[in-house]
């Protein structure tokens, strides 16, 4: 896992953005998998800034987003559909055809999880893979204790998860109990992870998926094994992490054909 330690979240998330307009260029018909949250809006905001004006163009890309509550539809303002469309989609030039986002409404979960999957591997795979962290060190909705070979399926969250995220609707009750998620298994299938943390409030998180061991307790910890992760930080995330000065050191002296900038 290469690990970058940036001054400002916003430094974090153009470098990001940076690394998927690269892949863009490189590949025009590029499989972005995307995230959620409040985590990655600045990224997103830097694509929209690429799209609009250097030219970055988004009619090839296909995108695959990691997750989307059980029981909310695609109209509703507190799905992920919903945020995806306003935060991204609707302000660059990707056709709905190629945007998808697990189907909150589905009748029958199971089949939605395998077709979703089926059609990840129809597109080629994932390129590459946006990811936040939780501050359980959740990816995805993978709450401590999921599998670390699994696919999409339904979970079920945590008390934590749902304080953490219960912002967008109106009561603690009203917030979701389950999600669709990609599993970590289908993380682990992307040919590139990037995964952006920010704020005190994820160092702990940040240094046990890191510098701890790789267990199912913080499932972000397999991206230790994974061959080409890239984990973003600000200052204050990392700031429990033992080898920072090792971190900064290796990244400022990368040989000129790995360097990003």
């Amino acid at each position: 896992m290469e690990v970058i330690i940036k001054r400002t979240p916003a430094e974090g998330c153009r470098l990001a953005a940076r690394l998927a307009a690269t892949l863009i260029h490189r590949k025009p018909n590029a499989v972005l998998g995307l995230s959620a949250g409040k985590t990655p809006l600045p990224l997103y905001a830097e694509l929209i800034r690429l799209h609009r004006e250097e030219g970055l163009d988004f009619r090839q890309v296909t995108t695959f987003n990691l997750d989307e509550y059980l029981g909310l539809g695609p109209n509703d303002p507190r799905s992920y559909h919903f945020h995806m469309r306003e935060t991204l989609f609707k302000h660059i030039n990707i056709p709905a055809s190629q945007i998808h986002i697990p189907d909150g409404l589905t009748r029958d979960v199971p089949r939605a999880c395998k077709e979703y999957d089926e059609a990840i591997l129809a597109a080629g795979g994932i390129d590459l893979q946006i990811l936040g962290i939780g501050r359980d060190g959740h990816i995805g909705f993978n709450e401590p204790t999921s599998s670390l070979s699994s696919h999409t399926r339904i979970k079920t969250l945590t008390q934590e998860t749902i304080h953490a995220n219960n912002r967008s609707f109106p009561s603690h009750n009203e917030m979701p109990l389950h999600v669709i998620t990609m599993g970590v298994g289908t993380i682990r299938e992307a040919g590139c992870c990037i995964l952006l943390a920010f704020g005190e409030a994820k160092a702990r998180a940040v240094s046990k998926m890191v510098e701890g061991p790789i267990t199912a307790l913080v499932p972000a910890s397999i991206l230790q094994l994974h061959p080409h992760a890239i984990a973003i930080f600000d200052k204050a995330a990392s700031r429990r992490l033992s080898l920072t000065p090792y971190y900064q050191h290796a990244y400022k002296n990368k040989p000129s054909w790995q360097r990003y900038e």
